[in-house]
């Protein structure tokens, strides 16, 4: 286990998901969002609203361009490692978008969009898997939140807000309309993305056999265990709950030790976006 994690974390692993990752943005945004004259999202938007108003050079150009103030900041404050990734993840998303010679044939505006925002954002979430980001905007809002706690989400939602009221005013708003439902699917997919083989079902038991259930989930599931003192309410009894994190293949298993043992125990699950730390995932140092 602890091998694998720590290749999860090495150079070829993170080179591997960053090229992949920027690549598959580039195809969306070369076969898809140019050629409905969509409007991306971050700085990779700025890029392409640059190339609709202006046909001097491609939105690839204009990203790398762009990205270059970015990145002196990226380097006065920013550990030199996050850097260097997110460096790649930037050339290769430009060169990418530039040299590719795709088009993806959907006629209909809606579906593309759709199609576009699932393309890039599992692109993106891709790259945000390793310890380095996709650049542009992502460097401006790390920055932000390390040195001002400004949360990432606020920089990113500033930002696409003067974006978009751009747009609105440059380009017809079906248009611009059809951009936001991409970039909110884009949302989704990257959260998606980012806690795939992550996320965990978080599980509390309450039951007077909790003592049992332990025993029987640690030595037959082979899975920790964690006791969390409670008072009921009603009786003002003091009890012991039962908290085990596990994931979606052994959760029915689960289910099946404490009712086994305990048929009146109370069962409760909960979504975990992520776990770190202890026999987890490690977290991730920028």
């Amino acid at each position: 286990m602890s091998q694998k994690r720590e290749y999860s974390y090495s150079v070829p692993w993170n080179l591997m998901l960053i090229i992949l990752g920027s690549v598959i943005q580039a195809v969306g945004f070369k076969a898809i969002a140019t050629v409905h004259g969509f409007v991306p999202s971050g700085l990779f938007g700025l890029a392409t609203l640059i190339e609709y108003k202006t046909s001097i050079l491609d939105a690839g150009v204009w990203y790398l361009m762009l990205n270059v103030p970015m990145f002196v900041l990226g380097y006065l404050f920013i550990s030199r490692r996050f850097l260097a990734y997110s460096f790649i993840s930037m050339i290769t998303v430009s060169l990418a978008y530039s040299s590719l010679d795709l088009v993806v044939h959907i006629q209909n505006q809606l579906y593309a969009a759709v199609c576009f925002g699932v393309i890039s954002g599992c692109g993106a979430g891709v790259v945000l898997r390793t310890l380095g980001s996709n650049g542009g905007l992502d460097v401006v809002a790390v920055i932000a939140n390390q040195r001002f706690n400004v949360g990432i989400g606020k920089t990113y939602f500033m930002f696409n807000l003067a974006l978009y009221a751009v747009s609105f005013l440059s380009l017809d708003n079906d248009l611009v309309i059809a951009s936001l439902i991409a970039a909110f699917v884009a949302s989704v997919c990257m959260e998606y993305s980012l806690s795939m083989f992550s996320q965990r079902k978080l599980c509390l038991i309450i039951s007077k056999h909790n003592e049992e259930i332990a025993q029987k989930v640690m030595h037959s599931m082979k899975i920790g265990a964690t006791f969390l003192e409670g008072v009921g309410a009603y009786k003002n009894e003091t009890r012991r709950v039962l908290m085990v994190v596990t994931n979606n293949i052994q959760l029915k298993r689960l289910e099946e030790v404490a009712f086994t043992i305990d048929p009146h125990s109370l069962f409760i699950v909960e979504n975990t976006f992520n776990v770190i730390g202890s026999t987890f995932s490690r977290r991730k140092i920028y």
